[in-house]
């Protein structure tokens, strides 16, 4: 059988957890690259948005002349997978952003930007994700979903206990077509297989088979 060749995923390199979402996604077998120039988006099949402070990626991006061409790829149908921040920038629309904060889009959700609280209120739990199983998710001033359009499948949400309080039962992950996204830090814990469901998503696109 011969073997496609590997799928070149980037993670975009402007500001957060680039290195710990290459190494994650190296050890799903697909050519990882960090991304900072528009040019490079030409060679990728897929992207990861990663986690760290959204205000500064969305001022970012439209420095380094990214925003546009990085909506057009998503629009046109590049699987992107977005954690915290992440998720905040893919999403339709937020709510506690700033005015002037860009959205790459892609998911129709409105996301609250920090709704878990400050960087105290950073905590861990176990989660159940659809076609993944039981993950341990770190959450760092998290976004949760408020609210998910029709076509928008909830992966994950707070199990309902006393301890979780307000965020009891809120959406932390979700996928729409080619676009995932988690509220948590999969890159931090580990464990690979929130990448490798991403990754399989490329593939699916790309034809190419897994050595």
């Amino acid at each position: 059988m011969v073997v496609a060749a590997q799928p070149v995923v980037g993670v975009l390199a402007l500001q957060g957890d680039v290195r710990e979402h290459l190494v994650s996604l190296a050890s799903c077998d697909v050519v990882a690259r960090p991304v900072r120039r528009p040019e490079e988006l030409d060679e990728l099949d897929g992207i990861v948005i990663p986690g760290g402070e959204s205000t500064t990626i969305s001022r970012l991006l439209e420095t380094f002349e990214l925003l546009e061409p990085l909506k057009a790829r998503i629009k046109a149908g590049m699987p992107a997978y977005g954690s915290c921040a992440g998720m905040i920038m893919l999403a339709d629309k937020v709510l506690d952003g700033r005015p002037d904060q860009h959205q790459l889009g892609g998911l129709d959700v409105v996301v609250r930007r920090n709704a878990f609280g400050r960087q105290i209120d950073s905590f861990e739990t176990e989660l159940e994700i659809t076609g993944v199983g039981p993950v341990h998710a770190v959450f760092i001033r998290a976004p949760w979903v408020e609210s998910a359009g029709a076509g928008v499948e909830v992966l994950a949400t707070v199990p309902v206990t006393p301890e979780a309080g307000e965020a009891a039962g809120r959406i932390v992950a979700v996928r729409q077509g080619n676009v995932l996204a988690t509220a948590f830090h999969p890159e931090l814990t580990g464990d690979e297989r929130v990448h490798r469901l991403f990754v399989d998503m490329v593939r699916g696109l790309t034809g190419s088979e897994e050595k």
